[in-house]
């Protein structure tokens, strides 16, 4: 590993992988020995068309030829931001028409919880067990995992917690509430899916009490489920969408649509209710656009079913309990978290980058590019069932 990488730049955990990259094509990373990877995990979800994509990169090559940052967001009418909302307006239902462009997943978090209790003006935020929305102080405040919370208290107060898929629950939103934020399918808890109707229940409880349904796409939306967003697997319309991650093609970027008379209410009372820097750059507004052109412009949306059809039929082994998620957003779950760590860990020695979800140590991340092809499918599958293999030869000598 490059000491310089330990040495100067802030880690996240004292073990990272360090692989020293050189470039990345297609769907493939190679380190600077020129070994390649196939890809398995996207920047986890991120890199929606893959590495180095054409239309991305073009579309980033001729806004640098035009002008970068000019002003803070939401003053100057700039072409990539106006052109990306218009087209994202045409795609959504009719009461999501306007859209904030941020930095990042998490901070289109924040942004969606202001607008809940500008809207409201209630304080209650309620969310989910073993969910995360991002790493911000607001964004852990909602986080439903107390291990990676406690050392950052105190948060933000008077927020709630229920169970996802338990209808029960449902009865804790109440006249009280600005706004329940959900998944639409859970990630990091190990890409639990909604079930019997929960999220139509959700909908129905927050007309019901006056309060607003935030879906969290972040990793779900842009195609990743077969769909655009996931929501519109369940036949429910949410008050608030928050996106990022592969929204840009792999640049930061996040958003929040809403209606817009909700979002107009940043405008005033007090003015500059949420504000940004560096919100609808317009070099990253370009990779989205050209990200979302290309989505809709062909079949990969219909293509990560068919692909997820693939996977399920060839990840069958003695290790694997299930396979659980939608498109290709897949955990492969095994008995114990020793056997998904050794998996990840050989197959990345063997050129196949897997990853792990934040809160389910038993699952193993697949979440490729969209544009990964049936043989590349079969190839790194190959690899996790020889390693899976292995595993079992040595645990039947033990």
């Amino acid at each position: 590993m490059n000491p310089d990488f330990i040495k100067y730049q802030a880690q996240t955990s004292p073990y990272p992988l360090g692989m020293e990259v050189s470039h990345a094509i297609g769907s493939y990373i190679y380190d600077t020995n020129d070994k390649k990877y196939l890809d398995f995990v996207a920047g986890v979800s991120a890199c929606t068309l893959g590495h180095q994509h054409p239309r991305v990169n073009q579309a980033i090559k001729d806004q640098l030829d035009k002008y970068s940052h000019v002003m803070v967001y939401g003053e100057y009418s700039q072409s990539p931001a106006v052109q990306y909302c218009k087209l994202l307006a045409s795609l959504l239902p009719e009461s999501l028409n306007k859209t904030y462009l941020v930095n990042s997943g998490t901070e289109a978090i924040e942004g969606a919880l202001k607008l809940a209790k500008r809207t409201t003006g209630r304080s209650q935020l309620i969310s989910c067990h073993n969910a995360y929305h991002g790493n911000t102080m607001g964004s852990m405040s909602v986080m439903g995992f107390e291990e990676r919370k406690q050392a950052f208290r105190p948060l933000l107060p008077d927020v709630d917690f229920i169970t996802f898929n338990n209808e029960e629950d449902l009865q804790k939103i109440t006249t009280r509430t600005a706004a329940i934020l959900l998944e639409t399918i859970q990630g990091g808890a190990g890409f639990i899916q909604p079930h019997d109707n929960f999220l139509q229940k959700v909908r129905k409880r927050c007309d019901e009490v006056g309060a607003m349904m935030i879906v969290d796409e972040i990793q779900p939306g842009f195609g990743r489920t077969g769909k655009l967003f996931g929501f519109q697997n369940y036949d429910v319309v949410p008050d608030i969408v928050v996106m990022g991650k592969g929204m840009g093609g792999g640049m930061p970027v996040g958003a929040f649509t809403a209606s817009a008379e909700k979002m107009d209410l940043l405008t005033e009372n007090p003015k500059l209710g949420h504000i940004t820097t560096f919100g609808g750059h317009p070099v990253i507004a370009s990779a989205c656009l050209a990200t979302l052109q290309e989505l809709t412009e062909t079949n990969l949306m219909q293509e990560a079913l068919e692909k997820e059809k693939l996977f399920r039929s060839l990840l069958v082994h003695p290790l694997i309990k299930e396979v659980r998620g939608k498109g290709l957003m897949l955990a492969a779950m095994t008995e114990t978290a020793e056997i998904t760590n050794e998996v990840i860990l050989s197959c990345q020695d063997k050129g196949l980058i897997l990853f792990w979800l934040l809160f389910e140590g038993c699952a193993i991340r697949i979440t490729p590019p969209l544009t990964i092809s049936e043989e590349e499918i079969k190839e790194g599958c190959a690899i996790i069932l020889e390693v899976m293999d292995q595993i079992i030869k040595r645990q039947q000598k033990a």
